[in-house]
């Protein structure tokens, strides 16, 4: 076998649909776009969620419900993995800055820290935020509670 004379398969080929080549072509006249409508102009585009005309659904729904604007979203961080960070770096005390650097939160946001996990340590955490149980557990292992 040589690369010049290799072939495609038979029948897998097929010649292009040349549209708009005149009448004796079979394909001339409207060039398969049927009468009129914004389908057969050029330039045409579907627009996205457009239903023909029909109300579209996304319309057509109930909305329901509002968004607060003045709502405060923040990164919680679990107990558990405070008393996992206290343990592998060995810190007695956590703030925003040692959490941004073991990747449990970013630079940019707001710590509030959940009681899930047990903290066995004795830990002066400093956060934006506590959950009640979070609060009472670093306080009965003998830590601290900094609200910023």
């Amino acid at each position: 076998m040589k690369l010049n004379t290799l072939k495609p398969a038979a029948g897998s080929v097929k010649t292009r649909r040349r549209l708009g080549r005149g009448a004796g072509s079979g394909l001339g006249g409207t060039s398969t776009r049927g009468h009129k409508g914004a389908k057969a102009r050029s330039g045409y585009k579907r627009k996205i969620g457009f239903e023909g005309g029909q109300m579209p659904l996304q319309r057509r729904v109930p909305k329901f419900g509002f968004k607060n604007i003045n709502r405060v979203e923040y990164k919680a961080v679990n107990l558990g993995d405070i008393q996992a960070l206290a343990e592998a770096k060995s810190l007695e005390k956590i703030g925003v800055a040692d959490l941004v650097a073991a990747g449990l939160a970013s630079k940019k946001d707001l710590v509030k820290v959940l009681g899930n996990g047990t903290l066995t340590s004795k830990v002066d955490v400093e956060a934006h935020a506590f959950s009640k149980s979070a609060e009472a557990a670093i306080e009965a292992a003998g830590g601290n509670v900094t609200k910023l």
